[in-house]
């Protein structure tokens, strides 16, 4: 955590303010970080979404996304996901990272999803011409959409050094069947799935056989689309969530996700500067364990019922 010198001055009235500020922020656990098994490559626990990235010049809601991207950069955070399904979302993140500068500070994830090989060329090209950059760390197949043509090229293009890492996406469990067909016949990097404390589903199948085969995880709707929320309601926070060093509900939803075994990442629709700061202290401090886990399940689906 970096605390710039207008923060200091600002949380406190002389040297003694500033010291406890300065220990404060030295007390914070580090971020926990997940390795991702195909390249060894080491990134923090906890991404961002952009499915709801839409607005046009002059929206005050640009404001407020810059704000978020910043806020998260700055705590540390990394992981981006995208796609050109998501109305004008590329364009805005990549005007964003281009005005913070942060484009190669951020791990920038997007998609494809055309049936045609060159139209979904076309539709890569167009996604490096919006977000910028020469290289994605990883590019998806959205909702395995083209599947066989598109894992082709992305494999090519890998290869060439546009992508680091490949992979496909659903998040529909109707799809679970072919995505694991999928995972079983092609050398993937990545899956992208819906998993969440209130739609454990994925846990039968798909994610122990990730883990096995050595292929990373990003967990897409991990608040179930806000049905979560809707479900505890102003519950206050049971007494175990301080035994996760969790301070919000957004905390404890999201460190269920990430003590599966298949260590996935998840990545929450975020698109204001506090939700930013909530979710990423998910990845600091204590995970649940197989007990707590089971608790958590218990005490979520009665309220899903």
């Amino acid at each position: 955590m970096t605390l710039t010198r207008r923060e200091l001055l600002r949380a406190s009235a002389g040297a003694v303010g500033a010291a406890t500020v300065i220990n404060s922020a030295l007390a914070q656990p580090p971020l926990s970080t997940v390795l991702i098994p195909s390249s060894g490559q080491i990134v923090p626990r906890v991404g961002i979404g952009c499915r709801n990235y839409r607005a046009q010049a002059g929206d005050a809601e640009l404001t407020v996304f810059r704000d978020t991207f910043a806020q998260y950069h700055r705590l540390g955070g990394k992981i981006i996901d995208t796609s050109p399904n998501y109305g004008n979302s590329e364009e805005v993140i990549g005007r964003i990272m281009s005005d913070l500068g942060i484009r190669e500070g951020l791990w920038v994830a997007t998609k494809v999803d055309r049936e045609d090989r060159t139209e979904g060329i076309n539709r890569m090209v167009r996604s490096f011409e919006l977000l910028g950059g020469e290289h994605f760390k990883l590019m998806q197949v959205h909702n395995l959409r083209g599947t066989a043509v598109q894992l082709e090229t992305m494999l090519a293009w890998k290869k060439q050094g546009r992508f680091r890492h490949i992979g496909v996406t659903t998040s529909n469990e109707s799809q679970y069947e072919q995505l694991i067909e999928v995972m079983e016949n092609n050398t993937l990097d990545f899956i992208q799935v819906d998993y969440s404390p209130g739609n454990h589903s994925a846990a039968e199948k798909v994610l122990p056989l990730a883990r096995d085969r050595g292929i990373a995880v990003l967990t897409n709707l991990p608040f179930g689309r806000g049905r979560l929320f809707n479900a505890v309601g102003d519950r206050p926070l049971p007494d175990w969530a301080a035994d996760i060093d969790a301070t919000s509900w957004a905390q404890l939803f999201l460190k269920y996700v990430m003590s599966h075994a298949s260590t996935p990442i998840p990545i929450p629709g975020t698109t204001k500067p506090h939700h930013a700061e909530d979710n990423i202290q998910a990845a600091r401090g204590r995970l649940p364990d197989a007990n707590l886990r089971a608790e958590m399940e218990r005490f979520i689906d009665p309220l899903l019922a």
